[in-house]
């Protein structure tokens, strides 16, 4: 039986929700049943996502992004 996934998972290193391991095996998302391939962070039990919002980056230098709402359904794209 495969692990499952965490309620939370971030793509930022600086994160204390970043697994590397976890994102390297390839973690899908979809969003309002919707597949989403911007997304930074995402939370199951609270139900948002925070998604890339273009090219443009803040003062840190670190990728502007959005928080949306809404249900979030997390899988692996390569369960082995």
């Amino acid at each position: 039986m495969s692990q499952p996934l965490p309620d939370r998972l971030s793509v930022d290193p600086d994160s204390p929700f970043h697994d590397a391991d976890l994102l390297g095996r390839g973690v899908g998302v979809r969003f309002k049943g919707v597949e989403k391939t911007n997304v930074d962070e995402y939370c199951v039990s609270e139900g948002w996502v925070r998604l890339t919002v273009g090219s443009t980056v803040g003062r840190s230098g670190k990728p502007m992004t959005i928080k949306l709402t809404g249900p979030v359904e997390p899988y692996l794209k390569d369960p082995g």
